[in-house]
């Protein structure tokens, strides 16, 4: 039987922090298995003599941690399958589009994740300042844009907006809601540019009230955003991809050459 230990009600630390440290231990140790459900709401209020937020708040710091997830209706499990690992060498690789699998559906898949892609909605407008700088367009030239939530497990992790400049997408699976086999990439491809290189910006910060609810996230919980623009070999820019990543559900690797 899980030891669930006891709170120091004479020290600085808030009991919900002294809850989650506990059970933080059991899980680095192994003690709570992944896929094991932590003990309930219940059990933990009668156990520590707290109200039932002080218990909430110290599984919400281990679900902003990315330790555990809860399931509606039946509890809070210990994460079992780790975070997608997201190789930047390899996940534009031109053999996942010629499998007919989109970067984030193979990178799921590896890591032993059910991929799964939402809330698709795709339209025409004018370019913004920023996107028509970094496609080289015109300023208001018009561009497809793709926005989509992806999920791993049918949990929200990422939601990404492409755009792709109306000369190129028009008139291809670029403009509907399924692009097909391979995914934007490989239409674009076919369109007859091929691609050479990307570019990827970093960065983080906190969540928007909409990012929290899009991506099903607490207000403490940070975000990774990245900025892509996609080459062809011709040096033209083909894509811009604006990307909210749930920090604690990726692993950034990057393969830099050390010429």
């Amino acid at each position: 039987m899980l030891d669930l230990g006891t709170i120091d009600r004479t020290v600085d630390r808030p009991p919900y922090r002294q809850i989650a440290d506990i059970l933080r231990r059991h899980i680095e140790r192994g003690r709570l298995a992944p896929g094991e459900q932590l003990p309930s709401e219940a059990a933990m209020i009668d156990h520590y003599g707290v109200a039932r937020m002080t218990v909430r708040e110290a599984i919400k710091e281990l679900r902003t941690e990315g330790l555990v997830v809860a399931q509606h209706g039946k509890g809070v499990f210990v994460r079992s399958a780790p975070p997608v690992r997201r190789l930047a060498s390899d996940r534009f690789a031109r053999r996942h589009r010629q499998e007919g699998k989109s970067a984030f559906l193979a990178e799921a898949e590896a890591a032993g994740h059910v991929p799964g892609v939402d809330q698709i909605r795709v339209t025409n407008e004018p370019a913004s300042a920023e996107v028509a700088e970094r496609l080289g367009l015109k300023p208001r030239e018009r561009v497809i844009v793709r926005s989509r939530r992806y999920l791993a497990d049918g949990r929200p992790v990422e939601v990404a907006t492409s755009y792709i400049p109306e000369s190129i997408a028009k008139g291809t699976a670029i403009a509907e809601v399924n692009t097909g086999p391979g995914g934007i990439y490989a239409r674009i491809e076919e369109a007859g540019h091929e691609l050479a290189r990307f570019t990827e910006e970093v960065s983080a910060r906190m969540p928007t009230p909409d990012e929290r609810k899009t991506l099903e996230i607490g207000s403490g919980s940070p975000v990774l955003t990245l900025v892509r623009t996609a080459f062809d070999t011709k040096g033209r820019a083909v894509e811009v991809c604006d990307t909210v990543k749930v920090a604690t559900s990726f692993v950034l690797e990057y393969d830099v050459p050390a010429k």
